[in-house]
C-alpha cells in the first residue's frame, strides 16, 4: 500500500529548512515571503502561509518588524527551559552554577525583551523561565501571576521614561508634550497600548504623573475636574488606539510573512476592480495619487484637532 503524498506546504517547509541546514540561508538572512513562496512553488496564499508558520512554530524562523521573517540565530532565547537544579550549600535556590540570583528585576526586563522583541503573545510564564534558564516555578516567588507581571512590565517600560521636572509654560504645550511622550513609548513598546486598560485601569504607579499633569493642567485653566479627566481619558485612547496598529500590525506580519506594503499589493487588484464602476468617483481620484499612511503624521493631526477643540472648551469656562 503507498503511502499518502506529502502536503505541499510540507514540501516547502523540508526544502526551507534544508537550505537552512545547509547554510545556503544563514542566520538573519530573509527568508522568501509568502508573495515570493507562491510564485517558486506555485501555490495558494494559504499554502504558502501555512508553509511559514510552521517554520515558525519549530523556532526555524522568527518574523521581524520592517525586515519580514528571518532565520533564527542559534543563540536566540526560543529554547526548551534548562531542568531544575538544585540549591548549592550555601547558594541561592534561584541561581544555578554561573548565572546571576533571580531577581524582579531580571524577571521583568526579560518579559520586556521578549515582548519587545516577539509581541505580548510570546510573553508567558514559561517562556520567561527558559529565558532565564530557571524553573518556571521559581517566578512565583516574585510575582504572583502573568497579570502581576504585565502590570510591572508596564510600570518598568513608562517609569524609563519620565515626564521632566517642570511643565512648560501653556496649557497646550504640556498637553502636548505628556501626547507626545506616550506616542513615543508605545511606539517604542508596541505591546504597551494593548496591554493598558481604559476600562479596567491597572494601577501603574509610574503612569500616574500623566494623569496628574493633564488634571491639574486644565483644571488650572478652567476646566473643572470632571470635564479635565473626561479630557485626560479622550487623549489617552486617542494616542492608544492609533497606536494597537503597530501591534496587531507585527502579528499580521508574524502570521502571513508580509509586510503591510506587501499585503496593499495583495489587495490593489480587487480594489481597483471596485473603484473601475464609478461608484466611488472621490476614493477612485485618491487611488490614482500616492497617499502614504503614516501612523506618526496621523497621530500628529488628530492630536491638534483635538487640542484645537480643547482650546476652544477652555476659552468658554474661561469666558463664563
Amino acid at each position: 500500500m503507498s503511502g499518502q503524498a506529502v502536503p505541499r506546504y510540507r514540501q516547502i517547509v523540508t526544502e526551507l529548512r534544508r537550505q537552512i541546514e545547509a547554510g545556503e540561508l544563514a542566520p538573519g538572512d530573509r527568508v522568501p515571503s509568502t508573495r515570493e513562496i507562491t510564485k517558486q512553488w506555485d501555490v495558494a496564499m494559504a499554502t504558502a502561509t501555512k508553509a511559514l508558520t510552521e517554520l515558525r512554530r519549530e523556532g526555524i524562523v522568527r518574523a521581524v518588524p520592517g525586515v519580514g521573517t528571518v532565520v533564527e540565530a542559534p543563540s536566540h532565547p526560543v529554547r526548551k527551559a534548562r531542568p531544575a537544579v538544585a540549591p548549592r550549600p550555601g547558594g541561592p535556590a534561584d541561581a544555578p552554577s554561573g548565572q546571576s540570583a533571580l531577581t524582579l528585576e531580571r524577571i521583568v526586563a526579560a518579559a520586556v525583551a521578549i515582548a519587545d522583541t516577539e509581541g505580548l503573545a510570546a510573553v508567558s510564564m514559561r517562556r520567561v523561565a527558559a529565558e532565564l534558564g530557571v524553573a518556571t516555578m521559581s517566578l512565583y516567588r516574585h510575582v504572583a501571576d502573568k497579570d502581576d507581571l504585565l502590570t510591572r512590565m508596564m510600570d518598568t517600560v513608562i517609569a524609563g521614561r519620565p515626564l521632566p521636572a517642570d511643565a512648560p509654560a501653556g496649557w497646550r504645550e504640556t498637553i502636548e508634550l505628556t501626547a507626545r511622550q506616550l506616542w513615543g513609548l508605545f511606539r517604542r513598546h508596541p505591546w504597551l497600548a494593548p496591554a493598558l486598560s481604559v476600562t479596567r485601569p491597572q494601577v501603574i504607579t509610574s503612569a500616574l504623573p500623566y494623569s496628574e499633569w493633564t488634571l491639574a493642567t486644565l483644571h488650572a485653566h478652567g476646566l473643572d475636574l470632571h470635564t479635565a479627566f473626561t479630557a485626560h481619558l479622550t487623549l489617552l485612547n486617542y494616542a492608544r488606539g492609533i497606536a494597537l496598529n503597530l501591534e496587531t500590525e507585527r502579528e499580521a506580519e508574524a502570521h502571513t510573512g508580509l509586510d503591510n506594503e506587501e499585503w496593499m499589493d495583495t489587495q490593489a487588484p480587487a480594489l481597483l476592480e471596485v473603484l473601475a464602476t464609478g461608484r466611488f468617483p472621490a476614493l477612485s481620484r485618491l487611488a490614482a495619487t500616492s497617499y502614504d499612511l503614516d501612523l506618526d503624521a496621523l497621530f500628529e493631526f488628530g492630536l491638534q484637532r483635538l487640542l484645537d477643540g480643547l482650546a476652544s472648551l477652555v476659552a468658554e469656562s474661561n469666558a463664563g
